[in-house]
């Protein structure tokens, strides 16, 4: 693995976990390959492969970390990147770059012969939240609503508290486990949570918003590292429906994030405009109501290695995007 992320970061200031050296070693610790390329200084990528029954494929989310505006360079890297995914016989690149969808930047990355990919990947439409503004203004830029919720939720003595202990990650997952049986989602298995735990240690962290008699409503995971604060996964119990449990939460974490010197907080995947049916719906309301920036990511594309088995793969996976409603 790379061992000058911090650098990477600096040059790169739009890069988040999912470039990190942690990220991989989360893979690595699930059983999948994760591998870097630095680009002889002019950019970074981490890639995972992943072993998926539809077939063999290489996985770029948030990246590669590049200056898009040369095309020499993301020629090159993109050679370099093709290299491996035939090394590692994969039938195709999934690529989600962090830039912002405009008819220029999709224009760009047909240039290089990417065929938009019919699944998404890595949050491609987010509220992102400035935190180096002063508190006073992150609560003026939030929703009206949402600002009574924030002042009812202490007026409650609800309370907000974070660790990143097993014994609070077993407990968020099997609170998450009874939340997507209420909502409708699949969630991360516990291997998973606990290789983000070892991998990210204590930049990984469980927030937990609990009523004045201690009794538990709302939980969220929070990832951090760069210039960024993930709100990552989420989970609630049934007082969540009738106190402001995610609201304490999600303040609490964005002061913390503020006083820690993190720039900015990434609330992590909201519903496409237009798209009632969409899997992040029910959220969107709440995340778009704490102020911040709607952030509309170009989607994923993919570099084709093995035009036969891409066939397949799209056959599968455009069934599962209709059934999955993404």
């Amino acid at each position: 693995m790379s061992n000058n992320w911090d650098n990477v970061v600096m040059t790169y200031p739009e890069a988040n976990f999912l470039q990190s050296p942690s990220y991989g070693k989360m893979n690595e610790l699930l059983g999948d390959k994760a591998l870097t390329l630095d680009f002889g200084g002019k950019g970074h990528v981490l890639m995972i492969v992943r072993n998926a029954k539809r077939g063999r494929y290489l996985e770029i989310p948030c990246g590669p970390l590049i200056d898009w505006g040369s095309k020499t360079d993301v020629k090159n890297a993109l050679a370099e990147i093709a290299k491996v995914a035939r090394d590692e016989k994969c039938v195709f690149v999934r690529i989600r770059p962090q830039l912002i969808k405009t008819p220029e930047n999709m224009k760009l990355l047909k240039s290089f012969e990417l065929v938009e990919s019919p699944m998404h990947l890595a949050a491609e439409h987010t509220v992102m939240i400035d935190l180096t503004i002063s508190e006073e203004e992150l609560l003026a830029n939030m929703r009206r609503q949402t600002r009574y919720e924030v002042r009812r939720a202490e007026k409650l003595g609800i309370k907000v508290s974070c660790d990143n202990s097993e014994e609070t990650f077993k407990e968020f997952q099997h609170v998450q486990a009874e939340t997507a049986k209420r909502q409708g989602f699949v969630p991360p298995s516990l291997k998973v949570l606990l290789a983000e735990r070892e991998a990210f240690g204590d930049n990984a962290r469980i927030y937990t918003a609990v009523t004045a008699d201690g009794e538990k409503i709302a939980y969220g995971l929070i990832i951090r590292d760069g210039n960024e604060g993930d709100y990552y996964e989420a989970a609630s119990t049934l007082l969540n429906r009738k106190l402001p449990g995610a609201y304490a939460l999600l303040w609490q974490a964005m002061k913390d994030l503020k006083k820690d010197g993190y720039k900015r907080f990434n609330l992590w995947g909201i519903a496409p405009a237009g798209q009632p049916n969409h899997r992040y719906a029910g959220v969107t309301t709440f995340k778009t109501g704490f102020g911040g920036e709607i952030i509309e990511y170009v989607p994923a594309h993919d570099l084709v290695i093995s035009k036969i088995g891409y066939l397949k793969d799209l056959v599968v996976e455009r069934a599962r995007k209709k059934r999955r409603h993404l």
